[in-house]
């Protein structure tokens, strides 16, 4: 397993957590994880990459161990804490990204914003949101309201090894190991109750809350035919994404997507779902080197 290194750096006033792989003079890439994951989540994929790399990874704002703000988040904060990090690790050239789910939909909405700082990009499943109807706003306020009020919270496990067992249940790909390095990373003590410490998610709570603003897809396509860096999309056959694109419809709007952007190469994973990062980490890895050379 390739060690890593941590760093805390002030990103736009709040304390962020930067995993760091590789040797300081590589070739630099940064990788951005998605919601309710961690930098961590990548050490199976930057195990499978042939080539020294400076694997830059940090915890979204929120997440693991960067700064929780205990209330509610808003979408374009990633993007600004993006552009913040860039500016940090990556002052004077141009990036490579790689995003994955959140990681992906902020990495390409930046990829438009600031075309000049980016010089490649891969978006895993990253693909924007599915879209809402405006008649679902005055319920969705409703919600978050009620949630603002009473204050979110996560399940409670007895330890990491019961963390490690719900994470094979959603994905019964995980290798018993991979699970158990997950666990390690992806859960934290809670507060001491009755003389015992449960394992909860390492998020802040306040994530679960449903955004009352309604997804813009339009605003979206807007930022990513403003691209100019070639971009690869990866799917993968098994994930929940795909399959909510299943039909005549569903498949019409994911080429629709798909030809915003004006350098573009699409591929399909097989035998891996949402997680793709953690099903085939060397089929990805391998993807990834040939796209950035």
């Amino acid at each position: 397993m390739k060690q890593s290194i941590s760093e805390f750096t002030d990103l736009r006033g709040l304390r962020t957590h930067v995993r760091i792989w590789g040797p300081a003079g590589a070739p630099q890439l940064f990788l951005l994880h998605g919601w309710m994951d961690v930098s961590a989540s990548f050490q199976f994929l930057v195990d499978a990459l042939s080539r020294d790399w400076r694997v830059i990874a940090p915890d979204w704002r929120g997440f693991g161990r960067s700064q929780w703000i205990h209330h509610s988040y808003w979408f374009p904060d990633y993007v600004a804490d993006l552009d913040a990090l860039l500016a940090h690790y990556s002052p004077d050239a141009p990036a490579r990204l790689v995003g994955h789910s959140l990681g992906g939909n902020v990495a390409c909405l930046y990829a438009g914003i600031r075309p000049e700082r980016v010089a490649s990009l891969a978006t895993l499943e990253g693909f924007g949101l599915h879209l809402s109807d405006s008649a679902e706003a005055p319920e969705r306020y409703a919600r978050w309201l009620d949630m603002v009020r009473t204050g979110p919270s996560f399940n409670r496990y007895a330890d990491r090894a019961e963390l490690a067992a719900r994470l094979r249940r959603g994905n019964p790909r995980l290798k018993p190991e991979q699970a158990a390095f997950l666990a390690e990373h992806l859960g934290q003590p809670s507060d001491k109750e009755a003389g015992e410490e449960a394992i909860v998610v390492a998020a802040d709570p306040y994530h679960k809350l449903p955004n009352p603003v309604l997804y813009r897809l339009e605003d979206a396509k807007a930022c990513w035919r403003r691209i100019v860096a070639p971009v690869l999309w990866v799917a993968a056959t098994d994930s929940f994404i795909m399959k909510a694109y299943a039909g005549e419809t569903g498949a019409a709007e994911y080429r629709d997507r798909i030809a915003c952007f004006r350098d573009i190469r699409s591929v399909m994973l097989e035998d891996a779902g949402h997680n793709m990062h953690h099903d085939q980490p060397q089929q990805l890895a391998r993807l990834l080197e040939e796209f950035f050379a």
